[in-house]
């Protein structure tokens, strides 16, 4: 009996706190952040810069220490599943002017889109102008700088060099 109590204390603990972080975003970024029902686990980070517009699906699940970084637009669709320490940027670092420093250039930006059903396993990085195709798996460790079609399985290739 007390374990069943316990077990729903913490399940409340958990939703109380999603309820507030969501109130928190809510206040904060207004329109610019636009959800659905989703879940996420401890120490998943929000910011949304300028003018970005982040929209986050339903039924969607960010496992622990993910991040969103939005400047211009990111679009996740409904039932997409994050590893941990998922790092998602819709923008990146001017830096050809060599005789300025990097921090001083500005950004580029470009939208990113995650459709419907996909799983981006743990420690995958999205950047700046993707798509990724709905029904798609990103497996452990990639980096995905360029679009990804429906249906997709993305792996890092491992491969033994024999001495």
């Amino acid at each position: 009996m007390i374990k069943l109590i316990i077990k729903h204390m913490m399940r409340l603990k958990n939703t109380l706190r999603r309820r507030w972080h969501m109130i928190g975003w809510n206040l904060h970024y207004g329109k610019q952040f636009k959800a659905e029902k989703f879940h996420f686990r401890d120490n998943f980070r929000i910011y949304i810069e300028e003018n970005g517009q982040l929209t986050i699906g339903r039924n969607c699940f960010f496992n622990n220490n993910c991040s969103v970084t939005v400047r211009k637009k990111v679009m996740i669709g409904a039932n997409c599943i994050f590893g941990e320490n998922v790092s998602i940027y819709d923008h990146n670092h001017c830096y050809s002017e060599t005789n300025q420093l990097i921090s001083k250039q500005g950004f580029k930006s470009d939208e990113v889109v995650i459709e419907d059903d996909c799983w981006i396993a743990t420690n995958v990085t999205i950047l700046k102008g993707v798509r990724i195709g709905r029904h798609s798996v990103i497996g452990t460790g990639v980096i995905v700088y360029k679009d990804v079609p429906a249906n997709s399985v993305i792996v890092c290739k491992q491969e033994l060099i024999h001495k």
